[in-house]
């Protein structure tokens, strides 16, 4: 364990096995850091009232501030957590709020995840696994992202939304409802335009189950059909997998409605 003598480190501050601080870091309130972690210059780690526990293997680079208070004004000091999983990398001047009270109480990152410089994630969203997010991409409250999501540069989610798992966002994208699983979406508001064939590839989808899935986004993204008929239309017509079945269990309880 190394601490820079400049750092100022609140009392209740917990620090494990091999993890550096670096000059001028701040940590306030309750907060825990897992083993091997590095926090760079001038990153600032929780805050009064809150709590913040990250894992093993993060990295937090400079200018970042991880575990801040709400920007909500119904925050009135209650004692929220952000809790952060293991090697994750916050880039520079990345924001990651605690959540609220009446949201929950939790703000969430997952594993191994990449936020890029100037990323804000607000209070109670829920950040999957292996999500990459480009440069000054902003969250509202309530988001969450699944699993081997992809966003671009400059893009805006609204509150209360779901990102589904395997999808793409191009950059410069505003997003207010519930983004297909296994697609592309792109524009202002964002729309699913195809499958992401390229992104199924890369993670190793069988090349049949690439198509099944396209099958059944086509169904979804073409023609006028309601979301009780395309629905139907994958149960009938496409292979049963683990897959389909979880695209099925997204569209059945998405309550912001299908991004098409």
């Amino acid at each position: 364990m190394s601490v820079h003598p400049t750092a100022i480190l609140s009392p209740q501050t917990e620090l494990d096995s091999g993890v550096t601080i670096g000059p001028y870091v701040v940590t306030r309130g309750r907060v825990s850091i897992g083993k091997n972690s590095q926090i760079d210059s001038h990153a600032v780690l929780g805050s009064e009232h809150g709590r913040l526990e990250m894992g093993e293997d993060n990295r937090v680079h400079s200018g970042a501030v991880i575990g801040g208070s709400p920007q909500d004004l119904k925050y009135g000091g209650e004692p929220t957590a952000l809790i952060v999983g293991k090697g994750n990398t916050f880039r520079e001047f990345v924001t990651v709020n605690i959540g609220t009270e009446s949201g929950g109480g939790v703000t969430r990152i997952g594993d191994h995840n990449l936020l890029m410089a100037y990323v804000h994630v607000a209070h109670d969203c829920d950040l999957g696994h292996h999500i990459v997010v480009a440069n000054t991409t902003n969250f509202a409250g309530h988001v969450k992202v699944e699993d081997f999501v992809r966003i671009g540069g400059v893009c805006s989610f609204n509150q209360f939304i779901t990102i589904g798992r395997y999808s793409y966002i191009a950059g410069d994208s505003a997003v207010n409802k519930d983004i297909l699983p296994f697609t592309i979406a792109q524009g202002k508001y964002a729309v699913s335009r195809a499958t992401n064939k390229i992104g199924l590839e890369r993670a190793g989808f069988p090349k049949q189950e690439i198509e099944n899935i396209h099958r059944a986004v086509r169904f979804v993204l073409m023609g006028d059909r309601t979301k009780e008929e395309f629905v139907e239309k994958i149960v009938q017509e496409c292979q049963p997998s683990e897959a389909i079945e979880y695209l099925l269990n997204f569209i059945r309880s998405s309550s912001r409605g299908i991004a098409k």
